[in-house]
């Protein structure tokens, strides 16, 4: 039987629920082999998560999804395995995450016009060292009784065409792809076909990150039908770029569970090969 990989999850460090930990925990529970720690613009889970490996038994790959952007259009990118001291990677998180924390301040600002909420119920919700995001708003949200869940909070009071969205700061894709590669990271886009989540690429900006380096494609994941699935595969065969699939768990964040879609055992080899780092295996 072949080991069952999910390369995409999320811990409290960003926007999950769960300690690196319980992820690990949680991924034994569901019957994985290898799970990846993907947090939003940061990599803090990383030693919580590698201390995990031995008492569950589930070998971990460490990772990070970072928030980037194609001409105005939101690009998450997973790298994969890089080295967590190269300067020019960590320095561009590092302006995502002050970005981040700033946006999040005038969005806070703003809904507190119309809500009552503070920026201390927010900021509570997160873990040190941890990236805040929406969520975290739509938890403090949730809590106060405005809505009954996150996917209701994005939907309404923290969509992007809602009067209190702001945007952030990312790096260009292209220059991310770039710096994951000198950090000697695997970098592949994450579900690059998600349009319920808001606009998408064109076809010419994934040639050109092939071009800079991409090296994989996010294809089975639940924010794409069987359509996008089908083209996303014919147009990385066609760059020589491999697929994977994953969860994107969040936790209790999101309703995605763990190894809803898999990644080919091949693939996690050859990620592996061109990391920086190894797997973390028990």
């Amino acid at each position: 039987m072949l080991p069952a990989i999910d390369l995409h999850t999320h811990s409290d460090r960003s926007d999950g629920t769960e300690s690196p930990a319980q992820v690990m925990a949680a991924a034994r529970a569901a019957g994985l082999d290898v799970v990846a720690l993907t947090d939003h613009d940061t990599w803090d889970g990383w030693p919580e998560a590698a201390a995990a490996v031995e008492r569950t038994g589930v070998a971990l790959v460490r990772g990070a999804e970072i928030s980037t952007s194609a001409g105005g259009i939101s690009v998450h990118l997973l790298s994969y395995l890089h080295d967590p001291d190269a300067r020019g990677l960590g320095a561009a998180v590092r302006r995502v995450r002050e970005s981040r924390l700033g946006r999040a301040r005038r969005m806070v600002d703003r809904i507190a016009l119309d809500f009552d909420l503070t920026w201390e119920e927010v900021e509570a919700r997160l873990e040190p060292g941890g990236t805040v995001g929406r969520p975290h708003i739509a938890d403090a949200l949730v809590a106060r009784g405005y809505v009954t869940d996150r996917s209701t909070a994005f939907a309404e009071i923290l969509s992007s065409r809602s009067p209190y969205y702001v945007p952030y700061d990312a790096p260009d894709v292209v220059e991310a792809v770039e710096l994951v590669r000198r950090a000697g990271g695997v970098p592949v886009m994450a579900h690059p076909r998600a349009a319920s989540r808001g606009r998408v690429v064109e076809d010419a900006v994934i040639e050109e990150l092939a071009a800079a380096g991409l090296v994989g494609l996010e294809v089975d994941h639940r924010d794409h039908d069987e359509g996008a699935r089908a083209q996303l595969r014919d147009l990385a065969r066609s760059l020589g770029l491999f697929v994977t699939g994953s969860s994107d768990y969040h936790g209790a964040g999101k309703p995605n569970r763990l190894g809803e879609h898999l990644t080919d055992p091949a693939v996690l080899e050859q990620i592996e090969s061109e990391g920086y780092l190894p797997v973390v295996r028990p």
